[in-house]
Formats: structure tokens, sequence, C-alpha cells
């Protein structure tokens, strides 16, 4: 089959061998796919645990943070000819036989991205944050910063592009690029699991939480989301 009519699944992972293999094993077990690690410069066995699973295995030399990592899979992507990829957690939240529910909207022309929505796992910080920027954005999405995704061509050749690149997070910045874009955003709701180690690296504390919206807050009131073009679904 020719590359660009199949899935490929992208899960960036920073020490993540306690939970890589199984998830590896799972997606390409499930969905016969190729399945691409990036590997954020992790100081345990994670890339030798995902290549022994059978991962394709992105390594970067320099740590670049989940966006980073994952913008690294999203050009290695477009490159290879990939028409669809999703990208997941390594941590063990997000379950691979929900794939299919986030492919299906995008198959039938509905979206350009699914988002693995569950709003429910929300800690109080994490709500607090959403709603201010649901208000500072106008975005209507319910659970913004879910990495549990699946992105068509069009919005992987958005996001491989150098303007994504100024990111931290895949989060508010990258939906702002998406609706700038006139691309479809949907959500799509899906069970998510508990972490099974591990916590989240904005989240944790109220000090990371407030850091996180400052330097969000400024992305909001730059150019990435100014001038959005109406074709989005989550206006």
């Amino acid at each position: 089959m020719p590359a660009q009519d199949r899935l490929i699944v992208l899960i960036p992972a920073f020490n993540e061998e306690p939970t890589i293999g199984a998830i590896v094993s799972h997606v390409k077990r499930r969905w016969h796919c190729p399945v691409a690690v990036i590997d954020d410069c992790s100081t345990d066995r994670t890339a030798q645990v995902a290549r022994a699973a059978g991962a394709i295995l992105l390594p970067l030399t320099l740590q670049l943070g989940a966006w980073g990592a994952m913008q690294t899979g999203l050009r290695y992507a477009l490159r290879q000819g990939y028409r669809t990829a999703v990208t997941l957690d390594a941590d063990g939240q997000h379950d691979p036989d929900s794939i299919g529910e986030l492919l299906q909207p995008l198959a039938a022309g509905h979206a350009d991205v699914a988002i693995g929505a569950f709003p429910e796992r929300a800690s109080r910080a994490r709500r607090i944050a959403w709603s201010y920027f649901r208000w500072l954005t106008g975005l209507q999405l319910e659970d913004i910063t879910s990495g549990f995704r699946a992105y068509n061509h069009a919005a992987i050749s958005v996001l491989a592009a150098p303007e994504a690149s100024l990111l931290d997070y895949q989060d508010v910045g990258v939906l702002l690029i998406l609706r700038r874009r006139g691309l479809r955003t949907i959500e799509v709701p899906v069970a998510m699991q508990p972490r099974t180690q591990g916590a989240s690296r904005v989240f944790r504390s109220w000090w990371l939480v407030g850091q996180y919206m400052l330097q969000t807050s400024v992305l909001c009131l730059a150019r990435i989301g100014h001038g959005h073009l109406s074709r989005s679904t989550d206006d």
C-alpha cells in the first residue's frame, strides 16, 4: 500500500520507558500502521524499548519539548507522504482503540483535525486555564490541551511549517494557527486513563500554571491568532 494511503501514529516521549513499549505494541497490533516515537533526549531506555516494540525512532539531539518533538514527527510524516497522522501521549492516558473514533470525521470530510476530548480529567488549575483561554481567544473547544489528535494532510502541512515552530505546547497556539488558516477542528469524546507515572509538565504546580498562562496570553495577543478565517467550526 502506498505511504500516502496509510496512517502514521506519532508519539513524543521523554523518559517513558515503563509505558512506551506497550503503547507502541498496542497501536501496531490494533491498527497495523507505522508508529514513530520522537525521543526528546530521554535519559532512560525509552529509545531502546520503543525500537524493540517496532517503532520508527526519531531521536532528537537537542531537547525541544513536547511541541518541538511533535512538530518533528509531523515533518517526518509530511516528508514521507503520509496523508493522516494521529498523535498521542506516551504516558498511557490515551487509548489506541479510540483512534478510529478520531479518524471518522476526517474520512467523512467533516473536519481537518479531530481532538480526543475528556474534559472530566481536568484539575482545578487546568479548568481555570481553559476557561480563561476560551474567553481570550473565542475558542469553544472544551479540552484545549488534549494531545490525542488526528490531523489530515492539510493540517499536517500547516503545522509542519516554520510558522508553528515558535510554539511550546500543542494547545492554544496550535489551535489558533489552524483557525487562522481556515481549517476545521472538532472534538470527539473519548475515554482516558489516569497517568501511570509522572505528572503534567504544566499543571503540576500553580507557579508553572501562572508562567504558562502568561506566555500563552502573549501568544494569543500576537499575530498568530489575528485575523482568523471563518471556516473553522470551533468559533
